[in-house]
């Protein structure tokens, strides 16, 4: 797939970009390349492939699920200017 100067242009115009003519071309053969890539990889035969959330057998170690830290809920709710039913109170900034 081959990208014109003037699909360059209308993708750099949805996406807010400003290009200078100059820029042009060289985008529109670095996208084409890109996307030649893609083809590439689409084309690949994944079959048999099984899907994974990382390339590496690794599993994620885990902290155990304990409760570290006191609650201390009460004491950062004495210094603040307004509080009810263990919430903090804000003024009103939309009508």
């Amino acid at each position: 797939m081959s990208l014109t100067p003037e699909q360059v242009r209308q993708v750099a115009h949805l996406a807010r970009l400003q290009l200078n003519p100059e820029q042009v071309e060289p985008y529109a053969r670095q996208l084409t390349d890109i996307l030649g890539m893609v083809d590439r990889l689409s084309a690949a035969d994944t079959a048999g492939v099984s899907p994974m959330a990382h390339p590496l057998d690794m599993v994620q170690r885990l902290r155990p699920d304990v409760i570290s830290e006191a609650d201390r809920r009460d004491d950062y709710q004495a210094i603040a200017p307004d509080t009810q039913d263990g919430l903090y109170l804000v003024p009103k900034v939309i009508e």
